[in-house]
């Protein structure tokens, strides 16, 4: 190997090292956002659980009518989309924005109008760049979003809904598991079903024990009206504990992601380490061959 393409070499390790310095740092910072992530969402469960069953609580009382729950259905739903504001973390980003085209694209088979709500950096690239109607772009996720900040995104949802603007709404997001593992999946926000949203982990009860509970609380002025002004606080704490989890895996995501990375490095710099030792003994091997004969020339 030529002086010139040892000194390739390792101007690569070089930048390799520089990477793996980059992602090492990344992978550091996302361990400890996603630290961060879950204790918020672990202290948020108490208060939305008691929410919840507050309100599925209500709606078995007997003629219970609410405009939120009514299943009368136009044409138009809203799709919520809580992805990223940074790339860089692995699949996380391609799933939920994958799943979210192919809910769209499944409701307008059905006949329905879709406005798209992005949430996030990199769904509202998405939806713009592909011309999709979007009903709101402002909200972006971030590690600092508060319950006030939730408040008022659910107020714009709620506000849409009693305007007739649309008459569904549905949320995507990506729910966090494990370190390793993170899935996206779709909910019904509105209008609401005591069943709706028993798999978002807030309630652990089963069918049966919530079947034998009677609601024996009186309430005024009416169910209904309770019913109805707690839905803010619902929906803002639906989508606080949702944007919270949905956050706590793109953590999670680009830690791993900053981890196969490192990894991967380690390994090309190993790779290079070994082809520069090899191609540097070859030459030190050349240069005394080349010394040794010249010497044997001038004998």
């Amino acid at each position: 190997m030529a002086t010139a393409n040892i000194k390739d070499v390792k101007r690569r390790i070089k930048s390799v090292e520089n990477t793996m310095q980059i992602t090492k740092a990344m992978e550091l910072v996302a361990t400890s956002k996603l630290r961060g992530a879950k204790e918020r969402a672990v202290a948020s469960q108490p208060y939305f659980n008691t929410l919840y069953e507050t309100m599925c609580e209500i709606q078995q009382d007997r003629g219970f009518k609410s405009i939120y729950t009514k299943k009368e259905f136009l044409k138009t739903v809203l799709v919520v989309v809580l992805a990223g504001d940074r790339g860089l973390a692995g699949g996380f980003n391609h799933n939920i924005l994958k799943l979210a085209e192919d809910k769209i694209n499944s409701l307008e088979k059905d006949g329905r109008t879709v406005k798209v709500f992005p949430i996030g950096k990199k769904a509202v690239e998405y939806f713009e760049k592909r011309n999709y109607e979007i009903y709101n772009k402002d909200y972006q996720i971030s590690d600092n979003l508060t319950m006030s900040k939730s408040l008022s995104l659910s107020e714009s949802i709620i506000s849409g809904f009693r305007n007739g603007i649309y008459d569904k709404v549905e949320l995507i997001y990506t729910t966090f598991v494990s370190t390793l593992v993170q899935n996206a999946l779709s909910v019904t926000v509105l209008p609401i079903e005591s069943r709706d949203l028993k798999d978002i982990k807030q309630d652990e009860k089963t069918d049966a024990e919530k079947s034998q509970k009677t609601s024996l609380t009186l309430y005024e002025p009416s169910a209904e009206e309770v019913f109805d002004g707690l839905i803010p606080k619902y929906i803002s704490g639906l989508i606080f504990c949702s944007i919270i989890d949905s956050y706590a895996s793109e953590q999670a995501a680009r830690r791993t992601a900053m981890e196969s990375a490192s990894d991967n490095a380690s390994e090309m710099i190993d790779s290079l380490s070994l082809l520069y030792n090899r191609a540097r003994q070859a030459q030190i091997t050349q240069e005394l061959n080349e010394i040794v004969a010249g010497q044997m020339g001038n004998n």
